[in-house]
């Protein structure tokens, strides 16, 4: 069985708060180690939500070479993600930025750059030579919605205008 891989300790986290509890809680203390599946290795992730108790537990695709963090965040390497799709990416992006404290430079910093690294990733969904995500960048429920809502965000060009801008103010920021 495979499963969809997890590039990093960050990427998997994310999914992990993009994906509450039954209870619509996201609160749980996960702990995660490596554990032998049918073909290979998986990393596995558990913990018990903190809200009812429910134990929770994903199983996620090793990389064939890890991607060593380069500073924060570091969600993956060059592919695009097999966790979240290019509109799941974007929606990460948005709630982010909208996020942003204006009490603290510190954490305004760390913010921003999250939502620079998240355009970054749907970046990566633009094959070569294309000018926009492709269809098959999209999977998700929430993904497809984003891209109905608003098809030419998914643009390379807006894209990179939006993310030198998340870019520039995460550095005055710095």
């Amino acid at each position: 069985m495979a499963f969809a891989i997890a590039r990093t300790r960050d990427e998997a986290h994310l999914y992990l708060d993009l994906h509450p509890c039954a209870c619509g809680s996201v609160e749980t203390a996960w702990d995660s180690g490596l554990v032998a599946v049918d073909d290979g290795l998986a990393t596995r992730y558990w913990g018990a939500c903190d809200d009812c108790g429910r134990q929770r537990e994903y199983l996620f695709g090793v990389p064939e070479r890890p991607t060593m963090p380069a500073g924060y965040p570091t969600f993956g390497g060059p592919e695009p993600s097999e966790l979240l799709d290019a509109g799941e990416w974007l929606w990460v992006a948005d709630l982010t930025a909208g996020n942003v404290p204006v009490d603290d430079e510190a954490e305004a910093h760390r913010t921003l750059s999250i939502a620079t690294a998240a355009v970054e990733e749907v970046v990566k969904f633009i094959p070569p030579g294309a000018d926009e995500v492709p269809d098959d960048g999209f999977w998700s429920q929430r993904g497809r919605e984003m891209r109905a809502a608003e098809p030419g965000r998914f643009q390379l060009d807006r894209l990179l205008i939006v993310r030198d801008s998340f870019r520039d103010l995460a550095a005055r920021h710095a």
